[in-house]
């Protein structure tokens, strides 16, 4: 089953840039797929119109079979709890004037119908809950009632992931979800990603613009430049000479240890 399909997104910013020239993405029940891309390729800009935060030109989005792109705001309320995004810097998405316990129970508050099944035995109690949920994303409860000043960036993007997870969510849609961490915590948040996906069988859209991580982290990758898909293949197709020249390109520059330098 797709979790999501979104054809021929297009997208024009007032200043006449054609940031998606269109875009089609399609994930399926369980599925890990990354996508890359330079800075300026689209890739903010399609995680904005998948999660219908952007008004798309063109184009249509299916989530679990049901057109994002032709609900009201109060039909896109009731169901993006089915579709959850993980930004890249934490700080920036936890409220500074919030305790964590608040952030983290942002989503569920707003879903008081959503209960899941790892959640059923405390979905009634607040503190439990939210004890519950920081736990799974392994941080101690004790920072239930601190601020987000008091965390580390990785126990911040711990929290983001647990809220993301909070109401079982069919999709999460990671973008650049370690580019603002160091190695040793974006190696930790990559590890429990996969833990918790393969515990509560998730699809994953993991963007980025580091090649040798998305491949590492997915099962499927698309390879966005320019506002297009240029090329799309499984993990053991990477070294394939069918790879497009760009690809290529990104594929010698790592093989150098000049890769990042693209991206400077």
């Amino acid at each position: 089953m797709d979790v999501l399909v979104a054809k021929n997104v297009r997208k024009r910013y007032s200043t006449g840039k054609q940031a998606l020239k269109g875009v089609s993405v399609r994930i399926k029940h369980g599925e890990i797929v990354g996508l890359i891309g330079e800075s300026g390729s689209g890739k903010s800009t399609l995680v904005r119109c998948l999660l219908m935060l952007e008004k798309m030109e063109e184009g249509e989005v299916f989530l679990l079979e049901q057109p994002l792109h032709k609900m009201s705001r109060g039909e896109l309320r009731r169901i993006r709890c089915h579709i959850q995004p993980v930004f890249q810097n934490p700080s920036g998405s936890l409220n500074p004037k919030l305790k964590i316990i608040d952030s983290l129970m942002e989503v569920l508050d707003a879903h008081p119908h959503v209960t899941p099944p790892y959640l059923k035995d405390v979905r009634d109690q607040r503190n439990k809950c939210a004890s519950r949920l920081l736990e799974m994303v392994g941080i101690l409860p004790r920072y239930l009632h601190c601020y987000p000043h008091e965390l580390s960036g990785g126990q911040k993007q711990r929290v983001a992931i647990a809220r993301a997870i909070s109401v079982a969510p069919s999709l999460v849609i990671l973008d650049e979800p370690t580019a603002s961490l160091d190695v040793y915590t974006q190696y930790h948040i990559l590890q429990l990603l996969k833990e918790i996906r393969n515990e509560l069988n998730l699809s994953y859209l993991f963007i980025s613009h580091d090649l040798p991580t998305v491949h590492t982290f997915s099962e499927r990758t698309m390879v966005l430049k320019e506002g297009e898909i240029i090329d799309e293949f499984c993990k053991e197709e990477l070294f394939s000479t069918q790879r497009h020249p760009y690809v290529k390109q990104l594929i010698a520059l790592c093989e150098e240890g000049e890769y990042h330098a693209l991206f400077d």
